[in-house]
């Protein structure tokens, strides 16, 4: 919600008439669903530089046989249309065979597709059941959507024209929209009103048709009169075939002083900072206002965000700024919290943890599977995740999701 992004299935997915039925429709239609196998990781093109994390890594972590989808991160949105973000990293990059998926080095042939795209490719074709969408926005590349959204038609031949360009079009399964935040503030602040989130979904759906995928990265701000109160995201569920509600985020040390809060909470708990900034409470408001549970898919993060200068174990201390990490303050993968900083506690369903004095809150594999068992009581369509290159090497995190959904 306030600072990065921020992610065919195994089982099937909604049919295209159920894609097409209005919310209230669709709402009736679940049933007693149970949670489906649906495990959305993103994949971020920066990885590839300093993070030194590549399509072949979900490889040989073991992730790419565990998901169902992977969302690529991230197309820019300028002058109101898609258009690419990182041309080097997306299809230029070369990779020699021993950093290739499949052993097979790239060619420097006129025309041929290198980069990520031609590794997802790679990837595609090794695990066929595998789709990969193409996502656009996140929280740095959001206020192109003020424009878009102006002429959600033009934006969305834009995007399909991208996403179906003839070099990569086998790439990519369809489009996820990441706008943070239509009618609101993110980076940026948009005033396009409460329907232009609707209209623009609308033009998504009608130009990539039934047979591609179209979904969004949403809010979970439930504060009354919050982020999901701004814009009818249950008159846009009829167009999406699902939501990622952004559950995570609610708390992190751009509150430099604290109070200290997990980031993720599944609940709320006596002290939480602020109403309405708890995963449930998300569901429970979008649930409320028309969006399907089937439609949902629960957010989890896959590093923890903390403070310094804390004196105090329990949630609720007082801090006197971010705590350091590798790539910003504040923010730490898993993969290095699990052995720096292990989790000693747990509130509202996260872990958490004081090493000297800092303090962490992220998710563990013990609490990613009860969250997830929160979810298939939730009737939710699946889990999505962000990001893939702060899982382990062996894909700890991943193996919880698959493992919990079954």
């Amino acid at each position: 919600m306030f600072r990065r992004r921020i992610i065919a299935a195994a089982t099937a997915l909604l049919t295209a008439a159920t894609i097409a039925a209005p919310a209230s429709q669709a709402a009736q239609d679940v049933g007693a669903q149970a949670i489906t196998s649906r495990v959305v990781g993103y994949f971020v093109q920066w990885g590839v530089y300093a993070r030194n994390y590549h399509v072949k890594n979900i490889r040989t972590s073991g992730s790419a046989s565990k998901l169902t989808h992977i969302n690529y991160a991230f197309g820019n949105v300028s002058g109101g249309r898609c258009v690419l973000g990182d041309t080097y990293a997306d299809y230029d990059k070369f990779y020699d065979a021993a950093s290739s998926v499949d052993g097979t080095s790239d060619t420097w042939d006129a025309g041929a597709l290198r980069g990520n795209f031609n590794q997802l490719r790679k990837l595609k074709k090794l695990n066929p059941g595998l789709k990969v969408l193409f996502s656009f926005g996140g929280w740095t590349w959001s206020s192109g959507f003020t424009q878009a959204a102006a002429n959600p038609a033009a934006f969305a031949d834009s995007c399909y024209k991208l996403v179906e360009d003839p070099r990569w079009a086998d790439v990519f399964d369809g489009i996820d929209i990441d706008w943070e935040y239509p009618n609101a503030c993110g980076l940026s602040c948009d005033t396009s009103g409460p329907n232009a989130f609707k209209n623009l979904m609308s033009a998504v759906r009608s130009r990539f048709g039934s047979g591609n995928l179209v979904t969004a990265a949403i809010t979970a701000d439930a504060s009354t009169g919050g982020k999901i109160d701004k814009a009818d995201y249950a008159g846009a569920a009829q167009y999406v075939n699902w939501y990622n509600p952004m559950t995570y985020d609610f708390f992190g040390a751009w509150a430099a002083q604290g109070p200290t809060a997990p980031h993720s909470p599944l609940t709320s708990y006596s002290g939480i900072p602020q109403q309405g900034f708890w995963t449930d409470a998300a569901i429970q408001k979008l649930k409320s206002k028309g969006v399907p549970a089937s439609k949902m898919l629960l957010g989890l993060g896959f590093y923890g965000r903390g403070w310094t200068g804390v004196t105090q174990a329990a949630p609720g201390g007082t801090a006197t700024g971010a705590a350091p990490g590798t790539y910003e303050a504040g923010i730490e993968d898993y993969k290095v919290l699990k052995g720096r900083c292990p989790a000693n506690g747990t509130v509202a369903g996260t872990a958490y943890a004081k090493c000297g004095s800092q303090w962490w809150s992220y998710d563990t594999p013990a609490t990613i599977r009860s969250k997830i068992s929160w979810a298939s009581g939730q009737n939710m369509g699946g889990v999505f995740f962000w990001e893939l290159s702060g899982d382990t090497s062996n894909g700890e995190l991943v193996s919880a999701i698959r493992s919990g959904i079954g």
